[in-house]
């Protein structure tokens, strides 16, 4: 290419030469003046919209997060009385390990296991403190994009959560769906569950929704995810279960885990994001873990330390607070008492204006069946509403939800069930 000479001066004065191409564009500070413009977060539209309607009724059901029967912000006690103890310790701020707490990390991966996992008692878990959930699947993803040796396609459940998807082609896998949601009985599509899974290429890595599913609210029962083990064994695929709402989902924390067990109990390794975001309330926080369960305890120390430099690289080493929350309430006895009354809380709640909502359904006159609202479990619902339907619901009675018809039953009180079943049934008759 031609060239040619460009002057510039030094604060001295002196004259350099630099070269520069002839016919260069200069855009001068305008470098990202091609980036479009992205698509706005579907939940935060909505949330967005909520706010700006001066409806005195209006009600929000987009957001994900636990919300006490007076619509409000709940910190659990076990967390408040965590908190105290440690401002009472006053202890350091020095930088976590890359892999965070070691005490943190050995509970957090007992919680999900169970006191008697084999994996845990053979040493074959590398677990690592990670940045809430999501923090742990994009540190798995980092993980495998460089290691895994198999097929490189992630097979999720179609639907997922919004930001699987994302998180994986991030780290360069490219992503396939399959069946999962039947949007004919808003419950599971078992039958086509199972045979997508026949179709998926041996040593693929398949995600898991270990319980309360984002965003159906639908689960497998036990006998479903115990063939789902033998299918997945007899496939040679590598399952990635999210847990992120181990307790929230029944206010059991060991029924909650029970797919993940049943996976560890007919000898099939896996990678595990847990979070305790729901669970503790920490959304703030960014507490969460993953753990890869390994062939043998060799293995897993190689796992961890391939970890280790991919954390390193992403951001470091983890946040101390949320952690020492978590550690605090699951090594002293008085507070993970409290810690399990105050997961069933939630739980209870939510399964309560569930009933309340089918309940109110069938009050208003509905003839339509809404056995899945209490079928489905955890934080969101799929109520089964259509796109015009949920359009309609928003404009006429101020109900704002996502055009999917899901609703987050945390945003569901005693004193807004009535107005929502009205609602829906006054849009879906």
């Amino acid at each position: 290419m031609a060239s040619t000479v460009v002057k510039t001066l030094r604060p001295t004065g002196r004259v350099l030469q630099s070269i520069a191409p002839l016919g260069l564009n200069r855009r001068g500070n305008a470098w990202f003046e091609d980036v479009e413009m992205g698509p706005p977060d579907p939940i935060l539209g909505v949330t967005e919209a909520f706010k700006r309607d001066k409806n005195p009724k209006r009600l929000n059901l987009g957001v994900g997060a636990y919300r006490d029967d007076s619509g409000n912000p709940w910190v659990l006690p076990c967390v408040r009385c965590a908190e105290a103890r440690i401002v009472e310790k006053q202890m350091h701020k020095e930088y976590a390990p890359i892999d965070g707490l070691p005490e943190f990390c050995a509970k957090t991966i007992e919680l999900a296991l169970g006191k008697d996992s084999y994996v845990l008692k053979d040493k074959r878990n590398a677990t690592a403190q990670s940045i809430s959930g999501t923090g742990a699947l994009r540190v798995g993803s980092a993980f495998l994009a460089k290691f895994w040796r198999g097929n490189r396609e992630v097979y999720v459940p179609n639907p997922t959560w919004g930001n699987h998807i994302p998180v994986f082609e991030h780290a360069g896998l490219p992503v396939k769906k399959y069946r999962y949601y039947d949007s004919d009985t808003c419950g599971l599509d078992y039958k086509g569950c199972k045979e997508d899974i026949c179709k998926i290429p041996s040593e693929s890595i398949i995600v898991f929704h270990a319980c309360a599913h984002n965003p159906t609210g639908v689960d497998p029962n036990i006998i479903q995810w115990c063939e789902l083990a033998d299918l997945v064994k007899h496939k040679c695929l590598f399952p990635f279960f999210d847990m992120a709402y181990q307790g929230f989902a029944t206010g059991d924390l060991d029924r909650d885990a029970q797919a993940v067990r049943i996976f560890e109990s007919k000898g099939i390794n896996f990678c595990l994001a847990q979070s305790y975001a729901k669970n503790l309330g920490l959304y703030g926080e960014r507490v969460g873990a993953f753990t890869i369960a390994c062939e043998n305890e060799v293995e897993a120390c190689r796992v961890l330390s391939q970890l280790k430099i991919i954390i390193r690289a992403l951001y470091s080493s983890p946040p101390l607070h949320g952690a020492r929350i978590v550690e605090e309430i699951l090594t002293d006895p008085d507070l993970y008492d409290m810690f399990l009354k105050d997961v069933k809380t939630m739980a209870d709640r939510i399964i309560s204006v569930r009933q309340k909502l089918k309940e109110g359904l069938i009050q208003s006159g509905s003839k339509r069946k809404w056995d899945h609202i209490t079928n489905q479990i955890g934080m969101f619902c799929y109520t089964g509403m259509k796109p015009e339907q949920v359009e309609r619901i928003t404009k006429e009675f101020s109900v704002y939800l996502t055009r999917d018809g899901r609703i987050s039953m945390a945003g569901v009180t005693s004193k807004n069930v009535e107005y929502l079943a009205k609602a829906m049934h006054e849009v879906t008759k």
